[in-house]
């Protein structure tokens, strides 16, 4: 399996920013890794780091699209037939569509920072119709701060990026509760202003 990962990042890395956009829109191994690969090749001088910010930013946001629309055009019986393919289980599904359900479409922004959720959060957005355009907005926000903390990461660990997840796992823990925190004020906000 190391052996696959690292033939999949050297030819990513081949196409440099394109090849960041790519790592993340396919998502054959998991954005941690390809965003600290990325974070080394910005410690060797091989790309910039606004740069792979934008690409990591388009990649992300890209490969939510992708399951957005799959939710918004097919529904949930087209993702429990052929999920298992985008490695989106029954559980991943009923889990995200629940936490949409309770949090409404702020949820699309905060449930970028949580594992299990993350991946598959966007497909209850389009099953339910959400609008693309504050889904897009939702999506790149979250992904931006994602981008900068795992190229971060990469640049500080150089060739020991691939540690990340060992390294990264003490902050994803506090990411998730701020990431929480946001999406209940928004909930409430939300709430306060239906009211009105």
């Amino acid at each position: 399996m190391h052996a696959f990962i690292m033939n999949v990042l050297d030819w990513l890395s081949s196409l440099g920013y394109l090849g960041i956009a790519l790592g993340l829109m396919l998502e054959i191994i998991p954005s941690e890794i390809v965003l600290g690969y990325g974070g080394y090749m910005i410690s060797e001088g091989t790309i910039g780091f606004t740069g792979a910010v934008v690409a990591g930013t388009i990649g992300g946001t890209m490969a939510q699209l992708f399951l957005y629309w799959l939710g918004y055009l097919g529904g949930r019986p087209m993702l429990e037939k052929y999920g298992k393919y985008l490695l989106i289980n029954k559980h991943h599904l009923e889990l995200s569509e629940k936490w949409f359900d309770q949090y409404g479409p702020g949820v699309i922004f905060s449930a970028r920072f949580i594992p299990v959720v993350r991946h598959a959060i966007s497909i209850p957005a389009g099953i339910a119709g959400m609008s693309a355009i504050k889904f897009t907005l939702y999506t790149v926000a979250a992904m931006i701060p994602w981008t900068i903390f795992f190229l971060y990461l990469g640049i500080v660990l150089g060739e020991n990026w691939s540690g990340i997840k060992d390294v990264a796992r003490p902050y994803i823990i506090p990411l998730s509760i701020i990431a929480l925190g946001a999406g209940a004020v928004y909930l409430l906000a939300a709430r306060k202003k239906t009211k009105v």
